[in-house]
């Protein structure tokens, strides 16, 4: 199956634009996030994305918030779901849980160590090892729309770029029918991924994720979100700011400069990760969209 048949994604209206959002972990954060939900509804995005916390350790709130997106907006929303902490039969359990809620759209995932990016994958006795075993099983349960991660600065444990692409080569035979990188800011490392999955004979759509920085602690924290340090000449970028307003605006214009060179390259749409504000994302949607 392929992305085309995911939801419309014409660059004409809105040039392909959606958001990824996270469940908080408390119910002031959770009222916060519906807030910002709110408020993006009305762009009329692609689709929105529903992150899935290490070791499954927001399950409960994921499920929520994606039922409740699907019942309560008129969104499409996508539901992300990891291998870690999870027996094979309680993945089978939550995408069952997802269809019978008419969500048809996941993201396979193998996800992060609890401890952190650069910790030791420790596979469930019972559960998977390789995002492709959850992207078959997804596809087994008959979930219609099956999203992966592709990375264009090359996954931190995988021993090549080459073998990236290999992956994302299975995924797609497994049933994988559009992936979402993870984050970068170089547009060239995308249009390298590009390259090298379609002479690798992958067609699914690979759309771009960007998230606008606006403040120091997220610059800061980048090379941990993303598994690859940030470039010297973005730091540079960043560090020309006066102050805390001078950093968000600057984030907002970077990532409106990234998503439109990636949109003139012909890139299927851009996915901004929201951090669950609205402020920036609205900005860099409108901006792409003009």
């Amino acid at each position: 199956m392929r992305a085309g048949n995911l939801l419309p994604m014409s660059l004409v209206s809105n040039r392909g634009i959606s958001f990824e959002f996270f469940p908080p972990s408390t119910d002031i954060g959770e009222s916060n996030l519906w807030q910002a939900i709110s408020e993006l509804e009305q762009l009329g995005p692609d689709f929105v994305s529903v992150t899935y916390g290490a070791g499954g350790s927001t399950r409960d709130r994921t499920l929520r918030v994606t039922q409740r997106i699907k019942e309560e907006t008129g969104l499409i929303p996508v539901a992300h779901l990891t291998c870690v902490g999870s027996s094979n039969e309680q993945l089978t359990e939550i995408i069952q849980t997802l269809l019978a809620a008419g969500v048809k759209s996941l993201m396979a995932l193998r996800g992060d160590p609890p401890a952190g990016i650069d910790a030791q994958w420790q596979a469930h006795p019972d559960g998977m090892t390789y995002a492709v075993q959850l992207v078959e099983l997804a596809a087994k349960c008959g979930m219609q729309h099956i999203g992966v991660a592709a990375f264009p600065d090359k996954h931190p444990q995988s021993p090549s770029f080459d073998f990236d692409i290999e992956v994302l080569q299975l995924k797609q035979q497994a049933g994988a029918s559009f992936a979402i990188t993870q984050l970068f800011f170089d547009a060239q490392s995308y249009l390298d991924l590009i390259s090298r999955a379609a002479q690798a004979g992958v067609t699914i759509p690979i759309r771009p994720g960007i998230m606008p920085l606006t403040d120091s602690k997220q610059i800061a924290k980048f090379s941990q979100l993303s598994g690859t340090p940030m470039p010297e000449s973005v730091k540079a970028y960043f560090n020309s700011a006066t102050d805390s307003a001078d950093i968000a605006q600057l984030g907002v214009d970077f990532a409106t400069k990234l998503g439109a060179e990636l949109l003139d390259a012909g890139a299927p749409g851009v996915h901004l990760y929201t951090m669950n504000k609205s402020t920036a994302a609205k900005q860099v949607f409108l901006n792409l969209k003009s």
